[in-house]
């Protein structure tokens, strides 16, 4: 038997007589039946939970979304979400193309990193999670490098701990900056910025007049949280374990800005970090109380996986900001 013709493909690809049926390079013998952004669109609303949120992340209107799953599932011939309640949950094949859109989107950025290798960084994406309280510093960190290389697209996720570590899991970014980074993944860590944490109060407040607190006097205070799983309340808990001190939360608040505002209003005391509030907090009716043992030492992490290589412009922006942060003041603390 003769062995098979090898002639070029389009794409000038030496191929086998055999792998050429219908004139097609292997893997492209038949059009795929979903675009990108159905995909896109899919994978978001199995990620996140609903369409409402995904059309959110997206910037796209929900109408928008819920018409791409219904012609992707139109044109795959298959029931990719079933209707439970008032929201969608997706059916075991759903799951199974959501996975593979994301490892789709995997191999993309790849490609767009080798792209913007070649480049010379003059295009490229770089991906950051952040928990919350970094957006009071971190945008003014990628200010320089958004001037630097206005080619680079950056997608910056502000979310809660919980969701900052999910998405580690996942995969979605390439870079994370938090407080306490999770210890079951592997992840290269570098420790970039102090996060003093201080207790806070109204302006007013009678213990404000005092000139150094233990922090069993603050115990009989009402003391307003984060959410359970937010790094300043487990550092608060731990440093209060630590003096022996019981200061449960009344009220628990997912936001900084929600504690300062409910702070203010008297509803109680507070642990945050110096950078979510003001170098004069007295301009937003609020005080740092002298309590001993405080402020807490805290270290801001910039983390990345280290069993899954960096993007140039994730390793030009690690690198640019190891040069910028080799001397940097400590944010003011009492």
């Amino acid at each position: 038997m003769n062995p098979p013709s090898r002639t070029s493909d389009m794409f000038g690809c030496k191929t086998s007589g055999k792998s050429m049926k219908h004139g097609m390079p292997p893997g492209l013998r038949q059009a795929p039946r979903a675009s990108l952004v159905q995909l896109r669109s899919l994978e978001a609303v199995v990620r996140l939970g609903g369409v409402v949120r995904a059309a959110q992340s997206l910037h796209l209107a929900q109408p928008t979304v819920s018409t791409q799953l219904k012609e992707l599932s139109a044109a795959l011939g298959l029931v990719l979400f079933e209707s439970r309640g008032r929201g969608l949950v997706p059916t075991s094949i759903g799951q199974r193309l959501a996975e593979a859109a994301r490892a789709m989107g995997a191999i993309w950025q790849e490609f767009e990193d080798d792209a913007a290798a070649l480049q010379g960084l003059k295009r490229g994406r770089l991906r950051i999670a952040a928990v919350t309280t970094t957006e009071y510093f971190l945008p003014d960190l990628l200010g320089p490098f958004a001037r630097q290389y206005p080619g680079i697209q950056i997608e910056l996720a502000v979310e809660n701990r919980a969701a900052v570590v999910a998405r580690l899991e996942r995969g979605d970014d390439e870079l994370a900056a938090m407080m306490r980074p999770p210890e079951h993944l592997p992840l290269a860590r570098w420790p970039f910025l102090e996060n003093p944490l201080v207790v806070i109060a109204p302006g007013d407040h009678p213990l404000a007049r005092r000139r150094r607190l233990k922090l069993s006097d603050l115990a009989a205070e009402p003391l307003l949280a984060r959410e359970s799983g937010s790094g300043t309340r487990a550092t608060a808990e731990e440093a209060f374990a630590r003096s022996g001190v019981s200061w449960e939360p009344r009220m628990a608040l997912g936001s900084n800005e929600a504690i300062k505002h409910a702070v203010r209003a008297g509803l109680g005391l507070a642990v945050l970090s110096r950078h979510a509030l003001a170098s004069n907090p007295a301009s937003e009716g609020l005080t740092i109380l002298p309590v001993t043992g405080f402020p807490l030492r805290g270290r801001w992490h910039l983390v990345w996986r280290h069993d899954r290589a960096l993007s140039l412009p994730a390793r030009t922006f690690v690198d640019d900001l190891r040069n910028r942060l080799r001397v940097r003041a400590r944010p003011d603390a009492p």
